[in-house]
């Protein structure tokens, strides 16, 4: 069976993929590549080495499912405590999609990213506190991920819009020729530790351009908030229009 994503908005735009809410389920989204930039593009915009490699290996949907099936065996449940989860591969109109947990709100919008809330708040202390959680996981289980990115990590909000936890969307599994599970500890806890340092840094930049009038970047803003409600009130308005008779 195929999934039809063609007749609705993607919510977020990455650099090489879309994603949308899934039709039959609303707690999870659906990723799938960009149709205006293919894996062979992809391949042409690195130099040598790394454009010898093999198309697969610029598919993100194949790296990522790949790692978080690592992540299962390694940590367990555990992990998904700040890790958003992974269900497999379903057919859609823009060929393979890999199926992700949804993290929502406690109001039912699509939770935004650390980077806006970040750019929207600043630096409180709920927040604070909600960075250091993280760090403090990701350091005590040592969890390999590429640099922690403000727009791969999403602010998930409770009652009254108070921080319920974060939760890195992309992003993870390391990148270097060893796999990472098979380092020294003492090696893979500074490469853990280096990451962890590098978001506070960047949390640190971004605040220092808040001043700004303009959000810097696309990369962190939802295109929708994927409320079912709002969605049904859109599409009521448009059969609505069309319906009407023309002045």
């Amino acid at each position: 069976m195929t999934v039809i994503l063609s007749g609705q908005e993607p919510f977020a735009q990455g650099g090489n993929r879309l994603c949308f809410v899934h039709p039959e389920d609303d707690q999870r989204c659906i990723k799938v590549r960009r149709p205006d930039f293919t894996l062979e593009d992809r391949r042409r915009k690195k130099g040598f080495p790394k454009n010898l490699k093999p198309l697969s290996s610029f598919d993100d949907n194949r790296e990522e499912y790949l790692v978080m099936q690592q992540l299962m065996r390694t940590y367990g449940e555990r992990v998904f405590q700040h890790i958003s989860r992974c269900f497999g591969f379903v057919d859609t109109d823009y060929g393979k999609g890999l199926v992700s947990e949804l993290i929502r709100d406690h109001d039912g919008a699509i939770s935004q990213t650390l980077k806006k809330y970040l750019w929207d708040h600043g630096l409180t202390e709920e927040v604070q506190s909600a960075i250091a959680n993280l760090c403090r996981l990701w350091e005590q289980e040592m969890v390999p991920s590429r640099d922690l990115l403000l727009h791969n990590i999403v602010v998930q909000q409770g009652r009254e819009g108070l921080i319920s936890r974060l939760v890195v969307i992309d992003g993870l599994g390391s990148a270097g020729l060893i796999p990472f599970h098979w380092l020294p500890t003492a090696q893979r806890k500074r490469k853990v530790a280096r990451k962890t340092a590098n978001l506070h840094e960047r949390v640190g930049t971004l605040l220092s351009q808040r001043g700004q009038d303009t959000f810097p970047g696309y990369h962190g803003l939802l295109l929708h908030d994927g409320r079912p409600e709002l969605t049904r009130a859109q599409d009521t308005n448009a059969s609505e229009q069309e319906d009407s008779p023309s002045s």
